[in-house]
């Protein structure tokens, strides 16, 4: 899978504001800024982000994802 076909899963599958993504092929790094993450704890935003994968986890197309999620609020408060 590429950069794009894991980026268009994540924002298919939440209404992400931002979504990042870099890696190498095998292992790949997300940011995702979403008013889905809202009241979630950590665990549970990645808990979002990989029910957009699907089996993709489970049969190793992706093999790795790292990521930082973010609501709105938190993501604007980074950039100030």
């Amino acid at each position: 899978m590429t950069a794009d076909d894991i980026k268009q899963l994540i924002v298919a599958g939440l209404p992400c504001d931002h979504c990042e993504l870099t890696g190498d092929g095998r292992h790949w790094y997300a940011t995702v800024v979403s008013t889905a993450f809202e009241g979630l704890r950590p665990i549970q935003r990645h808990q979002r982000v990989y029910a957009t994968m699907g089996q993709r986890m489970q049969t190793d197309e992706v093999h790795a994802l790292s990521m930082k999620t973010f609501t709105p609020a938190e993501w604007a408060a980074r950039a100030a």
